[in-house]
């Protein structure tokens, strides 16, 4: 068999054999750089500044979805070099090389090389990693009458730090050396972009169930079946730089409405209309004026109708309209499970629009009923529950949606029994989220509301065009929790997911009077308010207030937790949390402005030390204060009984914001923490 590479200065297609160990050929075409070998195609193209899309596949045809990518970018320009051994192609700050047995390696303007494809095998014979092992970089498993189990190698640089990733529930802001499940859980979101301290960013463009190891010595990415390789990776010279690019080839959020500025109030569950509407009408007698309010979940008789139940909840329209008058959204709770029972399930079983199984009964979820999801891949069934959503709520005045359930949550994860539109859920299925929240918007936007914002417990790489606010799910009361979600709030950032929150005091608790708890709630709230959205929600117990009802459905059945509004916790900590709520309405215009800049730019809200100060190192190491914009330092505190704690001021001056005392950066400090406030420090000009 013939060994080809394409001769120099030959016109495309002039290809010669006259050296045995040559492997693959090379093609320049559309300003990409094509190679070949045997079954496999690889194409390195120009997408975006500085930065290349790369894919490989030993399908006939290359597949052509984008996924996470946000359209073909235009003005497409690029250097390429076709040379005996080897080829190279050249798009602003990053270069590719590709050599004669198809390994990629990447560099940047600077020629430093950024990543590395890890291949052990001898016919690599020029390089100094020659091995007999028979290690490809690009491994395309076949599975037996279908697709392929890929896996994809690099080299690993062990002084590499790599954040982003989307939201795991560990500490860890650094995830070098972690191994990471990329799919989704109930307080789990793979967002699989990578920022690396070396100058570059990397989306495993690919919504396939798999496995990320950031090893010591090897960097591993597995995708249970797929049809090709898909990634895109960026080169910059600072972290928000890189940020950008990720955000101009994703997608970016746009601009948040004014109401999800101020003050959200939740909690697990309103029951009732009367409930919800006393509750909003003591803050208006308070003077403390609330943005959103939420009727929560099993508001609706069954899963799967998308209304109102008129036992509880008789006259939306008239609760809706005094909630406007008092200057108070609406945001109402989505589920995405459709019961067995419920009166749309026969029409959409009839129509196709749910998800399917590969074996057994056709049921993924047992909560409250049998169940089995909608099917976001399938555009008729996104057409569908949007109007069940615009009939019987959206046309009533609700312009915000808490779409629960988006990972989607499975009684078992079971992720290869699953199948929807778009192909077998280990294959796609971690598009879901992303599908979900273009459900919503896609409906919103055609009705012409411009600023959309909805709720989700998840998403994927993509799902922040779609007006998606991520919160972290269902998480546990405790400081270790809270350290977590630090993790996860700034990681998210990183992934591309602007808009973040969480549930303050953790959604889980037995106690509210519990002293440990309310000390615990009080230090998450100081650290919610310097966060893109301030939200009270919880599940409150004990749970020892009776249903309403004996039916075995529906609202009046399922039980609620104890009461989560500000005042709820007694004089001092009410003192406390109206007090950080008088910062928090103060910050507007700021807010705002971070607002803007993450719709303009793609920047979060809150952003690692590193990302206002890359050139300072100690900044890389830093795993427990952040940046809220680029003027204001925060110090949340992580433990019971803590009240006080070291806060590192990078160069330039500082004013701590509660005593005005002004610091000289570049030390450490030691600062106060009373119950009462953490240490937020404002940069000074």
């Amino acid at each position: 068999m013939p060994d080809f590479v394409k001769k120099e200065g030959a016109p495309t297609g002039d290809f010669r054999s006259d050296n045995n160990f040559l492997l693959g050929y090379f093609e320049e075409k559309d300003h990409s750089l094509y190679y070949r070998y045997d079954a496999e195609r690889v194409i390195i193209e120009p997408w975006g500044d500085n930065s290349f899309r790369v894919r490989a596949s030993k399908m006939p045809q290359m597949p052509e979805e984008l996924w996470a990518l946000d359209g073909k970018p235009e003005n497409r320009s690029s250097e390429i070099t076709i040379k005996e051994y080897s080829a190279e192609i050249v798009n602003g700050k990053i270069k590719a090389v590709i050599n004669n047995i198809g390994k990629i390696s990447f560099y940047n303007q600077k020629g430093e090389l950024l990543l590395e494809e890890y291949v052990r095998n001898r016919e690599d014979m020029f390089a100094e990693t020659c091995s007999s092992l028979e290690v490809e970089a690009r491994e395309f498993k076949p599975i037996i009458g279908g697709d392929y189990e890929l896996t994809m190698r690099f080299e690993s640089n062990p002084n590499e730090k790599i954040y982003g990733m989307g939201q795991y529930q560990q500490k860890f802001l650094d995830v070098k050396g972690a191994e990471l499940e990329l799919a989704h859980r109930n307080s789990q979101a793979s967002v699989p972009f990578a920022l690396s301290s070396l100058g570059y960013g990397f989306l495993w463009n690919n919504p396939a169930i798999g496995r990320v190891s950031f090893n010591k010595n090897i960097t591993t990415w597995e995708a249970r079946s797929t049809k090709k390789l898909d990634y895109w990776i960026t080169a910059g010279d600072t972290p928000a730089e890189i940020e950008e690019a990720y955000a101009d080839a994703t997608g970016k959020v746009p601009m948040m409405p004014e109401y999800g500025l101020g003050f959200w109030q939740c909690k697990l569950r309103y029951q009732t209309q009367e409930e919800l509407l006393e509750v909003a009408r003591e803050y208006k007698r308070r003077q403390i004026p609330i943005d959103v309010i939420v009727v929560d979940f099993f508001h609706w008789p069954k899963q799967g109708d998308w209304r109102f139940d008129p036992t509880y909840w008789p006259d939306p329209d008239a609760m809706i309209a005094e909630l406007k008058e008092m200057g108070i959204e609406l945001m109402v709770s989505i589920w995405p499970m459709v019961d067995y029972k419920s009166e749309n399930f026969e029409e959409m079983k009839a129509k196709g629009l749910l998800t399917r199984v590969e074996k057994g009964v056709r049921i993924d979820n047992v909560y409250m009923g049998n169940t089995i999801q909608y099917d976001p891949t399938n555009p008729e069934a996104r057409e569908y529950v949007w109007g069940k959503a615009k009939k019987n709520y959206y046309d009533k005045g609700v312009k915000i949606f808490w779409l629960d359930e988006a990972e989607p949550e499975y009684t078992v994860y079971d992720f290869e029994n699953y199948r929807y539109h778009l192909g077998p859920n280990v294959q796609i299925g971690n598009v879901y989220p992303a599908m979900y929240a273009k459900t919503f918007f896609d409906g919103m936007r055609a009705e012409g509301q411009e600023n959309v914002v909805n709720l989700l417990r998840c998403a994927w790489a993509g799902s922040q065009k779609y007006g998606a606010l991520v919160w972290s799910g269902d998480i546990h009361s405790t400081f270790e929790s809270l350290q977590n979600q630090f993790a996860a709030g700034l990681n998210m950032g990183l992934s591309g997911i602007p808009w973040w929150t969480t549930d303050i005091g953790g959604f889980m608790t037995d106690d509210v009077n519990d002293p440990d708890f309310q000390q615990l709630l009080i230090r998450w709230y100081e650290f919610a308010v310097y966060s893109a959205v301030l939200r009270m929600h919880g599940d409150r117990g004990p749970h020892n207030i009776p249903p309403l009802d004996d039916r075995d459905f529906g609202g009046g059945y399922l039980y609620t937790g104890q009461s989560n509004e500000l005042w709820s916790y007694g004089e001092e900590n009410y003192r406390i949390m109206k007090k950080y709520y008088d910062i928090r309405i103060s910050m507007h215009d700021y807010i705002k402005q971070l607002y803007d800049e993450a719709s303009e730019n793609g920047s979060p809200l809150i952003r690692t030390m590193f990302y206002e100060f890359p050139d300072d190192k100690k900044c890389w190491e830093l795993q427990d204060q952040y940046m809220f914009g680029s003027e204001y330092l925060v110090a949340p505190i992580f433990h019971l009984n803590e009240f006080e704690r070291e806060v590192y001021l990078p160069e330039g001056r500082w004013e701590d914001t509660r005593d005005g005392k002004v610091y000289e950066g570049g030390q450490t400090i030691r600062a106060a923490a009373p119950i009462d406030s953490i240490p937020v420090f404002k940069k000074m000009a």
